[in-house]
């Protein structure tokens, strides 16, 4: 199963769209997103062509390949308008011989995460804006960065896990950084 992973999207229509281009030109099974759809939040600034009603459009457009969960910048009010699950505060999705642990990244500390996964699954969160790719007690902590409002001067990204390899992408399709995982 191949996943493309993008995280904070934060209302903006074009970046909304490039992350629904690359996923159709990736051919990922799933899109998954880990939170802050639709609002920019307080602490960021707009962003570029931002409208959540075009992108409510945008993503409910391809909702049977979304998994998605609640960023710290989404609400319930945003489920009434996108038409597949995003509320929940995480997703465990199992893949191959691991599992995978897909939430925003403001709820959970390291030491929760032993309590859902063991050596070898992963972690999959956004809410930082900054890639991250690193092992831990042999769990592993994967970070797209951010579609839209990068932070520490990374440009925007998206990932793609298929198989035993995590790649973080610019929108131009070229890795940025990678991890194989054992």
């Amino acid at each position: 199963m191949k996943l493309m992973v993008a995280s904070d999207l934060h209302g903006s229509v074009y970046w909304t769209r490039k992350v629904i281009e690359r996923f159709k030109e990736e051919q990922a099974d799933y899109l998954v997103l880990l939170g802050d759809l639709l609002y920019h939040g307080p602490r960021n600034p707009l962003p570029k062509e931002y409208n959540p009603q075009e992108v409510i459009q945008l993503l409910n457009s391809i909702k049977h390949h979304i998994i998605a969960v609640r960023g710290n910048c989404d609400s319930e009010v945003d489920q009434m308008v996108l038409e597949f699950p995003m509320t929940a505060d995480y997703q465990l999705i199992p893949m191959g011989n691991r599992k995978l642990m897909a939430t925003h990244g403001h709820l959970y500390e390291d030491e929760q995460i032993l309590r859902f996964l063991q050596k070898g699954d992963v972690m999959i969160f956004g809410h930082i804006h900054i890639p991250v790719l690193r092992e831990k007690e042999g769990i592993y902590y994967l970070n797209p960065g951010s579609a839209t409002l990068p932070k520490e001067d990374h440009p925007q990204t998206y990932a793609i896990l298929n198989n035993n390899l995590f790649e973080v992408k610019t929108f131009d399709g070229q890795v940025y950084r990678q991890l194989f995982l054992p």
